[in-house]
Parts: structure tokens; sequence; C-alpha cells
């Protein structure tokens, strides 16, 4: 499953720098598919959406930082454990009961996402 990150987020910005796929964004921040991966232009994405991977995307949360469940791999095919867990100083980072995926799933995005 993804993670995602609760409201008791202080916003310190420790998770942000740790994410492999750069999943993680500060609040208000507008996101794209490209950010921190292979992505680009013109993708269709593992559920058969069309997207332009360089295309800015809606803020997920104005208040707080956030992950954008279709870039999270939990740090899958990069280290043993997400690492935003590892590092939140309030434990806000947690699974998320809404995007519960499988450990085959979270490889085969780690590898879509990182195309050679």
């Amino acid at each position: 499953m993804a993670i995602k990150i609760t409201d008791d987020c202080i916003n310190c910005g420790a998770c942000e720098p740790e994410c492999p796929n750069t999943a993680i964004y500060e609040g208000a921040d507008d996101w794209r598919y490209k950010d921190g991966t292979t992505l680009k232009g013109k993708t269709t994405l593992q559920d058969g959406v069309t997207i332009d991977a360089e295309s800015f995307q809606e803020a997920l949360s104005d208040d707080i930082y956030y992950i954008v469940p279709g870039k999270c791999t939990e740090c899958k095919g990069f280290h043993d454990e997400p690492q935003c867990q590892l590092v939140c100083p309030v434990d806000c980072c947690v699974d998320d009961p809404e995007h519960r995926e499988s450990e085959e799933t979270l490889r085969e995005r780690q590898a879509f996402l990182h195309k050679e």
C-alpha cells in the first residue's frame, strides 16, 4: 500500500528529500509525474490513463506535506523500508488503507517510474 501523511504533520520537511520517487510535496505545491522519475511527455500510466508527465497536477493538500499515491512505491527497489516513516519525528507517515497494493505492484511501479 502507499503511504500517506496525516494531519499530525508539523511541516518539518524531513520526509521530502528522502523519497526516491519525489512523491512527497509540500502543502499547496503542485506536482508532476516527471519529478524524480524518467517519465517524459505523453505517458500511459499503468492503469491505462494517458497523461503529460511534464504538466503540473493540482496539490493534494493545501496545509501539510502530502504523498502522491501513484508515485509512492514504499521505497521498494531502493530501500528495505519506507524512508519517510524512518525520518518522521511525529510518526505521521502511515500506511494508507485507501491505497492497498501488493509488493509486486509496488515493484512494478518502481520499474515503470524509473525506466532505463
